[in-house]
């Protein structure tokens, strides 16, 4: 199943149905310009910025079984460093910068797949692509616009090398588009 719109506290939810699902927790690949690991939301128990710290907790997803690509806010260290913590990886939008195509991509495909099937080559794998993971210039059209993001090219290139490898992917989601905001509809 691809779900796509709303915020990305609706991706708690899908992960919850998929654990549901499949009887085990799940790999997740996580491009996002945001870490999403908050503890609290302005105050509110869970939002579209603590789902990732609720799925570890709950248990719905292996932590050293997550790549989160494209991280770029600011964050305190606890909620920034939450899944490398853990064991899992983490590709800031600073790391990839002047990585592009299939060979400068290489090396983050490679440890990508590997994080992600850490678990066995059966894990169920879970994508989940907030738009604002790439850089305004590419896709205007959300509410937390953070400049440095990914290319389109490179977020293409890691989708087409991510999905010609061996992985169990059971779903997707991309997130976080808002039409009122998409100058000429680039986003969309």
């Amino acid at each position: 199943v691809v779900w796509l719109g709303g915020d990305h506290s609706i991706t708690l939810s899908i992960l919850r149905a998929h654990f549901a699902r499949e009887g085990r927790p799940l790999a997740v690949l996580h491009f996002d310009a945001h870490c999403d690991t908050w503890t609290d939301h302005f105050g509110e128990p869970s939002g579209h910025g603590t789902w990732v710290a609720e799925a570890v907790e709950e248990g719905l997803m292996h932590a050293d079984a997550c790549v989160q690509i494209g991280i770029r806010s600011a964050a305190e260290p606890a909620a920034r460093n939450f899944i490398p913590d853990r064991g899992g990886r983490l590709f800031s939008a600073r790391d990839l910068r002047g990585k592009d195509g299939v060979a400068g991509l290489a090396d983050v495909v490679a440890a990508t797949r590997e994080t992600l099937a850490r678990h066995g080559a059966d894990t169920p794998v879970y994508l989940s692509f907030d738009i604002d993971a790439l850089d305004p210039a590419f896709a205007p059209g959300t509410g937390t616009p953070e400049p440095g993001g990914l290319m389109s090219s490179q977020a293409l290139t890691l989708l087409e090398e991510l999905c010609v490898l061996p992985l169990n992917w059971v779903g997707m989601d991309c997130v976080e588009v808002a039409p009122a905001y998409d100058h000429a509809e680039l986003t969309s």
